[in-house]
């Protein structure tokens, strides 16, 4: 069987998408599969297109054994919304080209969001005489719409459209959570035509492991108990809820310290609300590569997740629980539904009010107070959770059923 990944991010660049479609691909190919990808140049996610590819349209490469397709896209990581749709519109539009290079395949799986790129998967779809799997990670236009970031009523109309024409179009949807999963079966979609397909992660890579002392050093963290938040710092993060209960936090223990590692629109706001807060237990670090993020959760006690109290992230799961757990770093997850649920059941982190600076501050004390024992308990039980669960072929065996084969 060929399949064909379209997504408009792929490594280099880092996040969930990313890192999913790569590992994914890995896995698949290792057991003798054909796989393409069809992506857009680098450019997430600060907007600049790396070097080696600017100038370009198209550019074929083997990317650490992936064949991969990329082409142009007008790459836009901040401003008006109107500009990040532009952005989104060059790739749906240029990833045609690349559809006509790539070769015959028998399934194409698109990744949504963006939403619009849903249009070229289904239009590739019937060019390749292909099986169309729609990969919806977040269900757009609601999220925008609830995060208030998008409020044209003409706009939000017709995306509310295109959203159940592709759905209708679907042979199979692929969902990365149970809300979303749920979210489908009540658009219509029959439950053999959805399956999950999560986040998950390589738990060879991301294991326990001794502290990085060069890390510990460099930070300054000796002796101290670290809660890291490693990921996109966006509006979505609620992260001034973080900054206000490290406040009351350094208040009450001097000797938890934080850490915000990644980049993204909200990161500059933080900085000045650090500044007015006048933290002096909290350090901001820019993004590093996956691969140094083991040596980060080597010197991390607890992993922090936090989202807005909205009613959309109920369904949420979001992709940092799992490198955390599988490193044998329990989660403080600030938030409330389905991930709450996950790790409640699985006795892997603990709970805190999403957007609640009291809340949180008392658990993140109550955490760094924490024995061996029962530290320990809750580092085991995520451990053992994501090797049986969340293993990328753990995820790869359910796709492949689910794909037919």
């Amino acid at each position: 069987m060929k399949i064909t990944f379209l997504s408009e991010n792929f490594p280099p660049e880092t996040g969930a998408p990313q890192i999913r479609l790569y590992e994914v691909s890995k896995e698949l190919i290792k057991r003798g599969y054909e796989v393409e990808v069809l992506t857009a140049f680098p450019h997430h996610p600060n907007g600049i297109i790396p070097p080696e590819y600017k100038g370009k349209f198209y550019q074929f490469e083997k990317y650490e054994g992936i064949p991969v397709h990329r082409s142009w896209i007008y790459p836009s990581p901040k401003g008006s919304f109107w500009r990040r749709l532009a952005s989104y519109f060059s790739f749906t539009f240029s990833a045609f080209y690349s559809v006509f290079k790539s070769q015959k395949t028998d399934v194409i799986v698109c990744t949504s969001p963006p939403l619009f790129l849903g249009i070229t998967g289904y239009f590739a779809s019937k060019i390749k005489r292909a099986k169309f799997v729609f990969n919806v990670a977040d269900i757009w236009p609601e999220s925008a719409v609830e995060l208030g970031l998008v409020k044209n009523k003409s706009f939000i109309k017709l995306a509310e459209w295109l959203e159940k024409w592709l759905y209708k179009k679907s042979w199979k949807i692929a969902a990365a959570t149970e809300g979303i999963h749920e979210y489908m079966i009540k658009k219509g979609k029959g439950r053999e035509e959805v399956f999950l397909l999560p986040n998950g992660v390589n738990t060879e890579t991301f294991a326990p492991r001794p502290a990085n002392k060069d890390w510990v050093k460099k930070l300054g963290f000796e002796g101290k108990r670290v809660f890291t938040f490693a990921g996109r710092i966006g509006y979505a993060q609620a992260l001034d809820s973080i900054l206000k209960a490290a406040k009351i936090v350094e208040e009450k223990d001097k000797d938890i310290r934080f850490l915000i590692i990644g980049d993204g629109p909200e990161k500059d706001n933080l900085i000045k609300l650090k500044d007015e807060l006048q933290l002096s237990n909290l350090i901001f670090h820019d993004s590093v590569p996956v691969s140094d993020m083991p040596d980060v959760f080597s010197i991390t006690d607890f992993s922090i997740v936090s989202l807005k109290n909205i009613e959309l992230f109920k369904g949420a799961r979001p992709s940092k629980i799992f490198p955390a757990l599988s490193s044998g770093v329990p989660v403080l997850y600030c938030g409330e539904g389905e991930s709450a649920d996950l790790i409640e059941n699985n006795n892997c982190g603990v709970i805190a009010k999403p957007e609640n600076p009291e809340s949180i501050a008392d658990k993140i004390i109550r955490c760094a107070a924490f024995d061996d024992a029962e530290y320990n308990q809750l580092s085991q039980s995520g451990r053992e959770f994501v090797e049986n669960s969340y293993s990328w072929k753990f995820i790869v065996d359910d796709l492949l059923k689910n794909l037919g084969k």
